[in-house]
């Protein structure tokens, strides 16, 4: 039976580039991909293109494509990657320009697009899905709508020949399932091998989340080498089953326990997980480890899609200042505790309007709140540091950078021995999302050679 291997490169936008080269170089791949891609990420790169049309893809891809391209003309494997974020044509281009830098020929770059539907969110009667009110509620706050694709497009591209395929906005298992049903010659409602390739995908797109990483707790799972993770490969088959491994000289571990916690990772009901291409169904998912690092995984079904994608909307939402001091030694608690009320005093005399504001020590009781930071000093003492942290949520710029001044003032004007202050301004586009009709979104391609 046929099989191909497919290594996970990158699990976030920031993710580390070693373990991808190292995949590259080794893994004896048929495709890399990488997964960048979150609804901040796309946030952020909207952002981005809003300050410059010609950027908006992910600020990694030089760094990436560089590393990986010469790799991937070299040992015949393609790259699939939703790099391309806000703008995955300026992304092949630049991509296109990084191969000819490197003095690679025959290469073709595909970019994928059709999933900004702005103009169709703005034109039609559509409903947040998060607050029931209507889209159009948003007005001119509205400033991106993406479109979850499925791997249709991934799969026009690999077939007209592409080495590289740049999408925006796909779902996270599509940069997967479309290799395999290029591959495999599957049918786009053959919804038993989708529902598997979907669930191959979803183990592969957090990259080193499978092979240990976020999965370390010492002393209760130790996972070795960390500071070398390497990255998963995914050796699937015809029907889509799935052996995960790794490299054997890489850190980490592939185990059972690993690779049910990626198998859970945000998943709402493991019965009907919804995807652009099917209905996956994780209910009756086998994980068996075979080997050392050799974990196989089969048992997922699927059922017709629904026929709606879901639509991250990227909206205006306020500004948010935010500014931080330590505080170290006998008497730090107290110590950041009045640089804090300092703070909140002096934010409303000077008449700045929060819209939400935090007040924490970081140590004490940032992450869980009052109540237990509070039960912690009763049951072990005070720390020796805490860091004092306010972050308020306005309507303009000049009203957040107000945040950050004040907390930085506390090193003359506030107690004794603050320092490490910090201080941020910056606009918040917040995320909400909506249905829109596949039958309303038109995916295109647009070829770059080299």
């Amino acid at each position: 039976m046929k099989h191909i291997r497919i290594g996970g490169g990158a699990g976030y936008s920031g993710d580390r580039i070693e373990p991808a080269v190292e995949l590259a170089q080794k893994g004896a791949l048929d495709y890399l991909i990488f997964e960048c891609l979150a609804e901040r990420t796309i946030a952020l790169a909207q952002q981005a293109r809003r300050l410059d049309p010609a950027r908006g893809y992910d600020p990694l891809l030089d760094a990436r494509m560089r590393a990986v391209l010469p790799l991937a003309a070299a040992n015949g494997f393609r790259i699939v990657t939703n790099m391309g974020a806000a703008n995955p044509v300026a992304a092949a281009r630049r991509t296109a320009d990084i191969a000819r830098e490197a003095g690679l020929h025959g290469l073709k770059i595909a970019a994928v697009t059709g999933d900004d539907v702005l103009d169709v969110l703005r034109a039609g009667d559509f409903t947040i899905e998060d607050n029931g009110e209507p889209v159009a509620s948003l007005g001119d706050r509205l400033v991106s709508a993406n479109a979850y694709l499925g791997a249709q497009p991934i799969v026009d591209a690999l077939r007209q020949g592409a080495n590289v395929v740049i999408t925006g906005r796909v779902a996270d298992p599509a940069l997967v399932t479309g290799p395999l049903v290029h591959e495999f010659g599957w049918s786009m409602n053959d919804w038993e091998r989708l529902g598997r390739g979907t669930l191959a995908g979803h183990l592969l797109e957090c990259a080193g989340q499978i092979t240990g990483g976020y999965f370390a707790d010492p002393g209760m799972k130790d996972v070795p080498a960390l500071a070398r993770l390497g990255f998963p490969i995914g050796e699937i088959d015809e029907e889509g089953n799935v052996v995960i491994t790794k490299i054997a000289e890489a850190g980490g571990l592939v185990t059972e326990a690993t690779c049910k916690e990626q198998l859970l990772y945000e998943i709402h009901d493991p019965a009907a997980y919804l995807t652009p291409d099917v209905i996956a169904d994780f209910s009756g998912v086998r994980v068996r480890e075979i080997a050392r690092d050799r974990v196989a995984i089969d048992g997922a079904r699927g059922h017709p899609k629904t026929g709606k994608l879901k639509t991250s909307l990227g909206y205006v939402d306020s500004c948010v200042g935010e500014g931080q001091i330590s505080y170290a030694g006998p008497g730090a608690v107290a110590r950041g505790e009045l640089a804090l009320a300092i703070v909140r005093e002096r934010l409303a005399l000077i008449g700045v309007e929060a819209l939400e504001a935090r007040y924490e020590l970081i140590g004490v009781n940032a992450l869980h709140g009052e109540r237990l930071g509070a039960k912690h000093l009763a049951e072990h003492g005070e720390p020796y540091e805490v860091r004092a942290r306010v972050v308020v949520r306005t309507k303009s710029m000049a009203e957040a950078a107000l945040i950050g001044n004040e907390v930085e003032a506390l090193l003359t004007c506030g107690p004794g021995g603050g320092g490490g202050a910090t201080k941020s301004a910056r606009e918040v586009i917040g995320i909400v999302s909506a249905l829109v009709p596949e039958s309303l979104v038109t995916p295109a391609l647009t070829f770059f050679e080299v």
